[in-house]
């Protein structure tokens, strides 16, 4: 048998695409049922990436928590924590570990449930025109580790070539007085200067 010549195996790595059907080639996926249809089909309706943080238990790292919280598999006797979780239904299209791992939960292409009652720039309902990213990380303080930043930055730099991102926003910014991540340890302004934009697209 013949083997494939290394311009061969170089072609076929060009010719994978990064985004398939709204999933991002460079993330692990994990598929969850909490999503919805975008009420609309328009690609170009996708114009804003809610950032948020989360951590289960609250300042806890390292664990799968997250992960099966999102797939309706959290063990709720596990921690007092999860009480208050019992029945509760959300998901998030990109997860960032402490570690920069990304995890994909939700097709860019429908609809995740991350940001809740919310709005933006005259515009409510948020999810419906958002993507939404989870950081590992506490609200209150905690600061974000390097890799976070840059896996963050390359998945955003991503987001804009694929679709018209105008607007990177918190949840902090979407639902004040309601929701608080990322909160203070979030560095807006190594955000800003990592992707290279205007002050236009940030809060």
């Amino acid at each position: 048998m013949r083997l494939p010549s290394t311009q061969q195996i170089q072609t076929s790595r060009q010719a994978l695409p990064t985004w398939d059907r709204g999933w991002y080639r460079f993330a692990k996926h994990i598929s969850s049922p909490n999503f919805g249809v975008r009420p609309s089909a328009d690609i170009s309706d996708i114009s804003l990436v809610v950032v948020h943080s989360i951590s289960l238990p609250p300042n806890e790292f390292g664990g799968d928590q997250i992960e099966r919280f999102f797939n309706n598999d959290l063990d709720h006797s596990e921690h007092p924590y999860f009480k208050d979780l019992e029945g509760v239904k959300v998901s998030s299209h990109f997860l960032i570990k402490r570690n920069g791992h990304l995890i994909q939960f939700v097709s860019c292409l429908d609809r995740a449930w991350h940001a809740g009652v919310s709005g933006y720039k005259g515009r409510d309902n948020c999810n419906d025109y958002s993507i939404g990213i989870e950081l590992e990380g506490a609200e209150f303080g905690g600061k974000f580790e390097d890799i976070q930043y840059e896996t963050l930055t390359s998945l955003c730099s991503s987001l804009i070539c694929e679709f018209p991102i105008a607007h990177f926003a918190g949840h902090e910014h979407v639902a004040p007085g309601r929701k608080k991540d990322p909160g203070a340890g979030f560095t807006w302004d190594l955000f800003q200067k990592s992707l290279g934009l205007s002050d236009s697209f940030f809060p």
